[in-house]
């Protein structure tokens, strides 16, 4: 595989993967008679270089072109109320989510919002609100700047409550993309911190999908050459940036999301409380967390972790050598080991565990997690 050209894939949603493949997005629209887009994403995103250029791109290809990027780092419902609000007074055709995890979850909940006016979390997944998706939605493109979540190729959106901070689960095929422009160049310019919490993200995805007790052959094998890919690319993308190694994260992060239709586990039960209570990046917070969920899953599942060690490359094929690569590699990448060097504190750990206890997460952790494994969890994170 070169990384100068782009490819097509389709599992099952279309991917135009490559660099300059997002320079395809205007005859996209035409082809498919799309005049009017809301593009949603983040502040941040919205601010950069390149941003700026596909939205001129756009206009300069008679598009009209509506921006909507008041949003919440780790989002919430009145984010994606706002946004639907933006979608009424501008009478747009199409939605186009471009960014990492907060704009796509915002732009795909906007999209089931458009024509199910119900409260949002009616339609959780947890409650099985699935069943109310019944309408059509809009026409829905993404555009992935980041390789962490995945969201791009996925079927769910994860929106807070505003005000118990818990995370609910907007699910439906009928939310996955038309089509995805994966175009690693977008990713290029990444600061190395956020570069470094990401591709965390989407190794914990692939690491917590291959490990998830549901039985999935084909996830699993996604999930090890997800870990393969992130293993020979992660650091480089960080300190080294080339188009090789951010090819190789945004198609394991792709991977990732894919693989963890299987399932997750405890490191994201672990980390969804601290992105919604302390606002922690959700990248970081899976990075901080991994190596301690890892170790508390490896008692009984040897054989999954020898197959882990063995992706990797390590000297020792054991759960204890995949625990200490985590370790070794958060130090590479200027992540810290411990939970008080990203703000929480002892008085924090009750109302974590709580959260993380009522997460969606865990059910699908190889072995049971109870409320007093994850205090104690947090405590030895600490």
């Amino acid at each position: 595989m070169t990384f100068d050209k782009v490819y097509q894939y389709n599992f099952p949603t279309t991917i135009r993967f490559g660099a300059g493949a997002i320079k395809e997005l205007p005859a996209y629209l035409q082809a498919n008679g799309l005049k009017r887009p809301l593009i949603v994403t983040d502040p941040t995103v919205a601010a950069l270089p390149f941003f700026k250029a596909i939205v001129a791109d756009l206009e300069a290809h008679s598009f009209s072109v509506e921006v909507f990027s008041d949003i919440h780092k780790n989002p919430v419902k009145s984010d994606v109320y706002k946004g639907t609000e933006v979608w009424d007074q501008t009478s747009r055709d199409s939605v186009i989510g471009v960014g990492g995890g907060a704009g796509l979850d915002v732009a795909r909940a906007i999209v089931l919002r458009v024509n199910h006016r119900e409260d949002l979390f009616k339609y959780d997944d947890l409650i099985g609100g699935d069943i109310y998706v019944t309408n059509d939605v809009p026409h829905f493109i993404t555009v992935p700047t980041t390789s962490g979540t995945g969201s791009e190729v996925g079927r769910s959106a994860i929106i807070s409550d505003d005000e118990t901070h818990q995370k609910k689960i907007l699910f439906s095929p009928k939310l996955m993309a038309k089509i995805v422009f994966a175009d690693p160049v977008l990713t290029m310019d990444l600061p190395p911190h956020i570069t470094a919490a990401t591709g965390m993200d989407a190794l914990t995805h692939n690491m917590e999908a291959f490990l998830a007790k549901n039985p999935h052959p084909l996830c699993d094998g996604i999930a090890l050459e997800g870990i393969y890919l992130i293993k020979d690319a992660l650091e480089k993308a960080t300190h080294q940036s080339d188009l090789e190694s951010r090819s190789k994260m945004l198609m394991a992060s792709m991977m990732g999301a894919i693989a963890f239709q299987k399932g997750l586990g405890v490191v994201h039960s672990l980390a969804h409380p601290l992105s919604s209570l302390l606002d922690t990046h959700h990248g970081l917070a899976n990075a901080v967390n991994i190596p301690y969920g890892m170790e508390f899953n490896i008692a009984g599942f040897e054989d999954k972790f020898r197959r882990i060690a063995k992706t990797l490359e390590l000297k020792e094929e054991s759960g204890e050598a995949v625990v200490k690569y985590l370790f070794e590699l958060n130090t590479k990448l200027n992540i810290p080991h411990h939970l008080t060097d990203i703000g929480v504190k002892s008085e924090h750990i009750e109302t974590l565990a709580d959260l993380a206890f009522a997460d969606f997460a865990h059910p699908n952790n190889p072995k049971p997690v109870t409320r007093e494994d994850f205090k104690q969890l947090y405590l030895k994170a600490l």
